[in-house]
């Protein structure tokens, strides 16, 4: 199983259950991919789903092997020599891009860029964000947008606690961003928040929630969609939206302010220089020729002035050495989790699940169902002797070739070790951890345990 995050979790889980012996290798010496790198430092309860997957990890059958990088450190070839079914679970990790003029300008950035670096992945840790701005635009209507939004504006006290990791901690504090704009292309019947996230944002100690009337004001089209067709989430989206454009004035010193039907059409600045300011695109929703509802452009354009961009526009995920990849979809090519090639023929031993199978979307329980979708896929192979013929069919050979492969090699007691040492840096400080945030620190840890 090739990435530790919660697809790779839930995969590993079911297949031990079907008497499968599972190694989870990952790039990074630490497991749980986005739930400890992804989701945001506020939201601990969310996080406590590691739980689950560390009794996954103490079933007998189950290695981990973090610091193993794929066409770097191993090769795909190297693993179909050695198991019967190699499973990709790693995630859609490069963003979607805007297209438009401007879009590289300084304070211009990804939003997973920014997840990361709050979040302390080492490959990130080093990132710089200007955030001395007073205004911010958000470009995104999803989650991740709102925790992206929800993070430039929390009070210090709110962050302190959290196990936002120490550099960012200090960069957010110092921020001077006190206004920021959320901007999505259709309108709030078609925002992809959940509405516990979208209501949190009306609950922040230091910054009130904008939303103009006229911004909730649903069109005919949205309006017939959303009662025939629309989901219990949408519909309350609206209401929470309706209930904050009601609200009076607020005193805050922080404000985040919801604006819909508009499009980025350029990210504005002086020659190279940074951002200054958003040119956008006034939409309306009108059906397509199936009936779908999407954004049209008016032609009417307006300019936000703003001092830093990010966009939360989507996922995409890299392709992997040797494996079967659709670029139009950002996916590995599969059916139904088995991968692929270009005539669609499945390639013996070989599977995907999660987001680099299905494309970015749900929440981290998704994730379950989608494994066991996979799973019932190998289980069907194996059945008809489909899976993978490996030439080295030996556990202990396993783990003896990646060790001379790999010196930092960091196995489950090596993350233990980092985990528990996070934990004791935390404790002191009435945090749940401090995040190490340098490889090599990692691997010195965990060789302790071994």
């Amino acid at each position: 199983m090739i990435g530790a995050g919660p697809a790779g979790f839930y995969c590993a889980d079911q297949l031990l259950g079907q008497g499968f012996e599972v190694d989870l290798y990952d790039v990074l010496p630490t497991p749980f991919g986005l739930v400890r790198a992804g989701v945001a430092p506020d939201h601990p309860k969310i996080k406590s789903v590691t739980r689950v997957y560390e009794k996954t990890a103490a079933k007998p059958g189950f290695r981990f092997f973090g610091g193993v990088e794929l066409g770097s450190d191993v090769q795909r070839e190297d693993l179909l020599e050695r198991y019967h079914a190699v499973i990709y679970a790693v995630g859609t990790a490069a963003d979607n891009k805007l297209g438009i003029p401007g879009e590289d300008r300084p304070g211009s950035h990804a939003a997973t860029e920014f997840v990361a670096w709050y979040n302390g992945h080492p490959d990130f840790a080093d990132h710089e964000f200007d955030l001395t701005a007073s205004r911010a635009v958000v470009i995104g209507n999803g989650n991740v947008a709102i925790d992206v939004a929800r993070m430039l504006v929390l009070d210090p006290d709110e962050v302190r606690p959290t196990d936002t990791a120490d550099h960012a901690v200090a960069g957010l504090a110092a921020a001077q961003v006190e206004h920021v704009i959320m901007l999505g292309r259709r309108g709030p019947a078609q925002a992809a928040f959940t509405n516990p996230e979208l209501r949190e944002l009306g609950e922040l100690a230091r910054a009130d929630v904008i939303v103009n009337p006229e911004e909730v004001e649903l069109d005919a089209h949205s309006a017939a969609w959303l009662e025939s067709e629309g989901e219990p989430t949408n519909r309350r989206n609206v209401e929470i939206l309706r209930e904050y454009a009601q609200r009076p004035p607020g005193s805050k010193s922080h404000r985040i302010e919801l604006r819909f039907l508009r499009s980025p059409l350029e990210v504005i600045g002086d020659d190279d220089g940074p951002v200054s300011a958003l040119r956008v695109m006034r939409n309306r929703i009108e059906p397509d020729e199936s009936g779908r509802l999407r954004a049209v452009p008016t032609g009417e354009e307006e300019v936000i002035e703003c001092g830093l961009v990010m966009r939360s526009i989507g996922y995409r995920g890299n392709p992997l050495p040797g494996v079967p990849f659709d670029e139009r979809r950002g996916l590995i090519r599969n059916d139904g989790g088995r991968v692929t090639d270009e005539e669609g023929a499945p390639l013996a031993g070989e599977y995907a699940v999660g987001w680099i199978k299905r494309g970015p979307s749900g929440v981290i329980g998704t994730n379950k169902k989608d494994a066991a979708d996979t799973v019932a896929r190998i289980a069907e192979d194996v059945e008809a002797g489909r899976l993978n013929e490996p030439r080295v069919d030996d556990p202990e050979e396993c783990h003896r070739w990646l060790s001379r492969r790999i010196p930092g090699l960091v196995t489950w007691e090596g993350w233990q070790a980092i985990d528990t040492h996070e934990q004791g840096l935390g404790e002191p400080q009435g945090r749940p951890r401090v995040k190490l945030v340098r490889v090599p620190e990692m691997i010195s840890i965990a060789e302790r345990r071994s």
